[in-house]
């Protein structure tokens, strides 16, 4: 991913957030008042609003400091999204047979990261390094077995695993995203204190 900085944002500048998925769909009403209905996005993109718990003056100088770091639009960052960031529900603990990444054919032996919503599916592209478990027809791999590069979501395994073979894996993940914006707009409200008005982030798709 080019343009990319391998940093997470700040999680105390995060706080307050608002955001989530969004979908684009193409719906054409016909002359009997049915529709038709069709999307050209394989997958939802996410959108973020932050700022809204950041008041402190040291707080807003981080803020300015990271947005200057990124340069605006220009590099992409990572964002943790405490709504969506296991392979499992918020609540529980990630388990190397919770998301389904791959089917052995007796010789692949790289396989993507995907978190699935029912049928529809996401590619995850930036796991939090050391969290990921991967197992084979529910059998956990050691750690030595495979290794998992952090930048780019691909689990590579020491040995293909036999045709038919379901390999599954477990992990937390962030977002990867942008800021939406070129300018930042900071209100002084007192002394030492602040806030800023919009914050937009938008997800990176890979």
């Amino acid at each position: 991913m080019s343009g990319f900085d391998e940093v997470l944002f700040p999680l105390k500048l995060a706080l307050g957030a608002t955001g989530g998925p969004e979908r684009r769909t193409d719906i054409v009403t016909l002359g009997s008042g049915r529709e038709t209905r069709n999307t050209p996005w394989a997958q939802g993109r996410r959108r973020y609003e932050i700022g809204g718990g950041v008041s402190a003056l040291e707080d807003l100088h981080e803020l300015v400091a990271f947005f200057e770091a990124r340069m605006g639009r220009l590099r992409g960052f990572r964002f943790r999204d405490f709504l969506d960031w296991k392979s499992c529900a918020p609540g529980a603990t990630p388990a190397a047979t919770d998301q389904h990444i791959g089917t052995g054919d007796g010789a692949a032996v790289t396989f993507q990261l995907r978190r699935f919503y029912g049928a529809s599916e996401r590619k995850i592209a930036k796991p939090v390094a050391g969290s990921v478990s991967v197992a084979v027809d529910s059998t956990p791999l050691s750690g030595a077995a495979f290794s998992v590069d952090a930048t780019t979501g691909i689990v590579t395994l020491v040995a293909p695993p036999a045709a038919g073979a379901v390999v599954t894996a477990g992990f937390l993940f962030d977002t990867p995203v942008r800021f939406d914006a070129d300018r930042l707009d900071i209100s002084l409200d007192g002394f030492g204190a602040g806030r800023p008005l919009s914050v937009p982030l938008i997800e990176i798709l890979v």
